[in-house]
């Protein structure tokens, strides 16, 4: 009767442990609880990447204007902007 009593209160204690993870596997993959993740997971990677981008962005349109004027004058066309008709 014992063995019994022993075999039922493990049964139910295993099958209360595995109802608790299955529960909380099936909360964590929720559409809602992914997307909570990924938002989070992004945040932190983004803001990293747009200031990476907007720096990139701000060197690329400097080095463009530079090497501009170093076509103009080179071939002789950097005349001030109320002089030249073309700009």
């Amino acid at each position: 009767m014992l063995r019994r009593l022993i075999w039922f209160v493990l049964g139910a204690a295993v099958g209360i442990f595995l109802i608790r993870k299955i529960r909380g596997y099936l909360a964590k993959s929720r559409p809602e609880a992914i997307a909570g993740r990924v938002r989070q997971g992004l945040g932190e990677r983004a803001g990293g990447i747009g200031a990476a981008a907007t720096d990139f962005v701000d060197r690329a349109r400097a080095a463009m204007a530079e090497r501009e004027e170093e076509i103009l004058d080179a071939l002789g066309r950097n005349q001030p902007a109320d002089d030249n008709p073309e700009r």
